[in-house]
C-alpha cells in the first residue's frame, strides 16, 4: 500500500517558538496576514507578544477575533466579509482547533460560491490562501491537518472538510502558550489526543510513517497528562503533551481517524458538547466494541502505554486497555452524555440521525470493525452512562 503524506512546509516546535512567526512570515513571502482568533486569546499577554513585533498587525483591522466554539457557517461567513473587506494574502491562525478550523475554512473560502455544505466530504478543498497555525491548546493537532470540523448553521450538521487548501503551510508549536490552559480544557484536549493518536494507530489507512509517531503520543499521554492537570505549571509534562498533541496530527491527518470521531461529531453538535469531551465520552466503549477487528494492534497499543505487561497475551492487553482507558478518563472526570446533563429523551430521539450522520463522516469505514448504523445506535446507547 502507497501512504500519500502531508506535513506543514515548515513545522518549528519548542518553548519559545511562536516568536519567531516575523522569520516564518517573511521566508514564506506574507506580507499583509489576517490573524483569526478567538476573544479569550485576544485578551490574554501572550496574543500582543506574538503580533506586536508586525507592523501590519498594529491595525485592529488585521485582526478577526470574533472566533466561537465549534465554527459554525455563520462564524466563517463572518470571518469572510472580514477578510474580503481587504487585500490580505494570507492568515495566521491563533488559538485553540475552533481558531484554526475558521481560520481553514475562512482560507478555502475565499472566492467560493455558497452554500458551504457542498464543499464537505467528499469534496476535496485544494486552493485557499496560506496559514500560518500558532496552537494554544494541546489537544487537537489541527495545525498539522488537512481538516476542519465546520458545523452546518441550518441543519446542526458537523461537517467534516478535507483538502490541501486547509493544511497550514506553517505551524507553530510553543507550549509555553499552554502554561495557563485550565482543568477541564487540558484534560479534553489531552484526551483528544489520546483519540487522534489510538485511532491512527488501529485505521484501516494507518502505515509505517504513522504508527511510531502514533505510539509516541499515545504513551505521552498516559504519562504526562495527568501531571498536566495536576499542576499546571509543570512545564515538563506541558511540553510533552504540547508535543503529542502535533504527533496525534500528524499521525491521524496521514492515517484518518476512526470510529470515535465519527460518532463524537454529531454529539458535539446536536448537544454542543465539546469536542474532546465528547470523544472521551466514547473512547472506552467503542475501543472495547473495536478490539476484534485488530486485536494485535490494540494488545501492542496497550504493551505500549503501560496498560498491559510486555509479556502479556493479545487477549489479556486488550482486556488491559479497556480498563485502564476506563480508569483514565474516570480519573479526569470525563462525565458520561447522561452526568453532562443531556435528556434522555431527547438523545433516545436522535439517535438515529446521529447514527446516520456519523456514517456519512466516512470516518468509521476506516474502523478495524466496520459498523452499520443499528450498531452506531447500540454504541450510543452504551454510552449513555459510561466512560
Amino acid at each position: 500500500m502507497i501512504a500519500t503524506l502531508n506535513l506543514p512546509r515548515v513545522l518549528r516546535v519548542g518553548g519559545g517558538s511562536s516568536s519567531d512567526l516575523p522569520l516564518v512570515l517573511a521566508q514564506l513571502g506574507i506580507k499583509r496576514p489576517l490573524v483569526v482568533t478567538d476573544p479569550f486569546v485576544r485578551s490574554c499577554g501572550f496574543f500582543d507578544h506574538i503580533c506586536g513585533s508586525i507592523s501590519s498587525l498594529l491595525s485592529e483591522d488585521a485582526i478577526f477575533s470574533e472566533c466561537v466554539p465549534d465554527p459554525t457557517t455563520d462564524s466563517v461567513r463572518a470571518g469572510l466579509l472580514h477578510l474580503d473587506a481587504a487585500s490580505y494574502d494570507g492568515l495566521i491562525a491563533i488559538g485553540g482547533g475552533s481558531a484554526m478550523d475558521t481560520a481553514k475554512a475562512m482560507a478555502a473560502m475565499q472566492g467560493l460560491p455558497e452554500p458551504m455544505r457542498q464543499y464537505k466530504v467528499p469534496y476535496s478543498l485544494d486552493r485557499g490562501l496560506p496559514i500560518v497555525a500558532i496552537p494554544t491548546t494541546a489537544g487537537t493537532g489541527s495545525e498539522a491537518t488537512r481538516f476542519a470540523v465546520i458545523t452546518d448553521t441550518e441543519t446542526q450538521e458537523k461537517m467534516l472538510w478535507v483538502g490541501l487548501a486547509l493544511m497550514p503551510v506553517a505551524a507553530l508549536v510553543d507550549f509555553e502558550l499552554t502554561m495557563q490552559m485550565p482543568y477541564r480544557l487540558t484534560a479534553d484536549t489531552g484526551l483528544d489526543t489520546l483519540c487522534h493518536a489510538l485511532e491512527a494507530f488501529v485505521s484501516r489507512k494507518s502505515n509505517g510513517f504513522t504508527d511510531p509517531i502514533a505510539l509516541a503520543a499515545m504513551r505521552a499521554v498516559v504519562q504526562f497528562l495527568p501531571r498536566a492537570c495536576a499542576d499546571p505549571s509543570d512545564r515538563e509534562a506541558r511540553e510533552a503533551m504540547m508535543l503529542a498533541a502535533n504527533q496525534g496530527g500528524v499521525a491521524f491527518a496521514n492515517a484518518s481517524v476512526t470510529l470515535i470521531h465519527g460518532m463524537s461529531r454529531p454529539i458535539g453538535a446536536h448537544y454542543h458538547v465539546p469536542h474532546g469531551m465528547s470523544n472521551a465520552m466514547l473512547l472506552p466503549a467503542v475501543t472495547e466494541w473495536s478490539i476484534d477487528g485488530a486485536p494485535a494492534k490494540y494488545a501492542h497499543a496497550a504493551r505500549h502505554m503501560g496498560f498491559a505487561d510486555s509479556t502479556s497475551r493479545d487477549a489479556v492487553a486488550c482486556s488491559a486497555l479497556v480498563e485502564g482507558l476506563h480508569r483514565l478518563c474516570q480519573d479526569l472526570s470525563v462525565p458520561s452524555p447522561q452526568s453532562y446533563g443531556i435528556n434522555r429523551d431527547d438523545w433516545v430521539d436522535s439517535l438515529q440521525l446521529m447514527a446516520e450522520q456519523a456514517l456519512a463522516s466516512g470516518s468509521p469505514v476506516n474502523n478495524p470493525r466496520i459498523p452499520t448504523q443499528d450498531e452506531i445506535v447500540i454504541l450510543y446507547e452504551r454510552a449513555w452512562t459510561a466512560t
